[in-house]
């Protein structure tokens, strides 16, 4: 079995997060999700835990960090495409997120993100296949 990921985010609002992620296109698998949590498929080894604060206490000693005005973690995408990128960004401002900066363009990749309901930061990149495969 490959080496899965299991990324735990804080939200607010359960609900309003599940209703966000949905509106880009992620789906939830139901065998983790209760009134405290959800587990969102991002692909076949990627899966993000959102988490009441509540349910989110009961892991760490440590307070929680408010995103919306510290950084705690980067979430880095891969995407199949510039435009896949410019349009996941546009999801997600439609849903009610927010851009953090301006697109970034470095010729072998392109970079651009959203912070979701929580204030967390998603990053999304396109790298050219190229400069992937070391050619």
């Amino acid at each position: 079995m490959p080496t899965q990921i299991y990324v735990n985010l804080p939200v607010k609002n359960l609900n309003q997060s599940i209703k966000f992620f949905t509106q880009l296109g992620y789906t939830f698998n139901p065998q983790f999700t209760d009134d405290t949590a959800t587990c969102m498929i991002v692909s076949e080894d990627i899966f993000v835990m959102l988490l009441t604060e509540a349910k989110f206490k009961t892991f760490t000693p440590k307070a929680i960090c408010d995103a919306t005005k510290s950084t705690e973690v980067l979430i880095c995408l891969s995407c199949e495409s510039r435009a896949n990128v410019d349009e996941m960004v546009k999801k997600a401002v439609a849903a009610g997120g927010t851009t953090y900066n301006e697109p970034q363009d470095h010729g072998f990749m392109y970079a651009h993100g959203f912070q979701d309901l929580d204030g967390h930061i998603w990053e999304l990149i396109y790298m050219e296949p190229d400069a992937v495969s070391g050619k």
